[in-house]
C-alpha cells in the first residue's frame, strides 16, 4: 500500500512539472535576462572568465603537477567548467525556496518547478562555458573517439542527481537557515578537496580519499569522455546509487515538508 502511494504521488509530481513546463522555460529566461540587464555581453562573460581563469591557472597548476601545459590544460578547463556548474547549483540551493518566497506565497504552483528552473538556468550557463574546451581542445589536438559519446548519459547522470539535490538542500534550507551560511562557507573548502584542477590519479598517495567526495564521481564521470577516456565503472556504479537512494529519499522528505514551506518561507 505504502509502495503503491509513493509511486502515485511521484507520478503526480511528474505530470505537474511537465504541465508547467512552459512556464518554467519563461522563468528560467525572465531569471537570465534581470541578471545581465544593461549588460553589453551578457552571459558571455561567463565565457570570458572561464577562458582567463582556465589559462592563468593551467600555467600554474600544471608546474605543481609536474605535468606538460599541452596535456593538462584540458583536465583543469574540464574541471573548472564542471565544478562551476556544480557549484553554481548546490550555492543557490539553500536558498532556493526562500527566494521565491512571493511566488509560494501568492501562487499555486507545483514547488518541483523551482529545482527544475534552477537546474534549466545552469544548464544554459553551461552552454555558456562549452566554447572554452572546445577551442582548447582544439589548440591542444586533444583526440575524439567513441569514448566522447559518454558524455550525453554522464551529463544526464549528473543532472539527475543534482535535481534531487537541489530540491532536497531547498527544502532544509526553507527550514534552517543557517543552511545558506553553512554552504557559502564549505564551497570554496570543497572545491580545494574535490579534483577540479586535477584528475584523482595525479595524486596517488591520496586517491583513494579523493574517491569518498562524491563531487569527484560527479565531475569524473563527465570528465571522463571528455579526454577521450572511458568512465570507470565504480564511478557508473556510485553515480547510479546516489541517484536512486537519494532521489527516493528527497520525495519521501519533499512529500512530508511541502504542505509547510509556505509557512517557512
Amino acid at each position: 500500500m505504502l509502495t503503491t502511494t509513493f509511486w502515485a504521488f511521484l507520478r503526480h509530481e511528474m505530470r505537474e512539472s511537465r504541465r508547467y513546463s512552459n512556464a518554467i522555460v519563461y522563468m528560467t529566461f525572465s531569471d537570465l535576462r534581470a541578471r545581465y540587464r544593461r549588460s553589453v555581453l551578457g552571459p558571455f562573460w561567463l565565457t570570458i572568465g572561464t577562458t582567463i581563469g582556465a589559462l592563468a591557472l593551467s600555467f600554474i597548476w600544471s608546474e605543481l603537477m609536474h605535468k606538460k601545459l599541452a596535456e593538462f590544460i584540458p583536465t583543469l578547463t574540464a574541471g573548472l567548467i564542471l565544478w562551476q556548474f556544480i557549484s553554481g547549483v548546490l550555492g543557490e540551493a539553500p536558498s532556493l525556496f526562500i527566494r521565491q518566497a512571493p511566488l509560494i506565497r501568492n501562487l499555486n504552483l507545483p514547488l518541483t518547478i523551482y529545482p527544475l528552473q534552477l537546474l534549466l538556468r545552469h544548464l544554459l550557463n553551461l552552454l555558456h562555458y562549452a566554447p572554452v574546451y572546445i577551442l582548447i581542445a582544439l589548440w591542444v589536438s586533444q583526440p575524439v573517439n567513441l569514448n566522447t559519446l559518454l558524455i550525453i548519459p554522464g551529463l544526464l547522470l549528473v543532472t539527475l542527481n543534482l535535481l534531487w539535490l537541489a530540491l532536497l538542500i531547498g527544502l532544509l534550507g526553507a527550514r534552517f537557515r543557517d543552511l545558506e551560511y553553512l554552504f557559502a562557507t564549505a564551497m570554496p573548502l570543497l572545491m580545494l578537496l574535490s579534483p577540479v584542477f586535477y584528475k584523482p590519479d595525479f595524486l596517488p598517495f591520496s586517491e583513494m580519499y579523493i574517491w569518498l567526495n562524491p563531487i569527484s564521481h560527479l565531475i569524473e564521470v563527465i570528465r571522463s569522455p571528455l579526454l577521450g577516456h572511458p568512465i570507470p565503472i565504480f564511478v557508473v556504479i556510485t553515480n547510479l546509487g546516489l541517484l536512486l537512494f537519494g532521489s527516493v529519499t528527497t520525495l519521501l522528505v519533499f512529500r512530508r515538508m511541502r504542505h509547510r514551506i509556505a509557512f517557512w518561507v
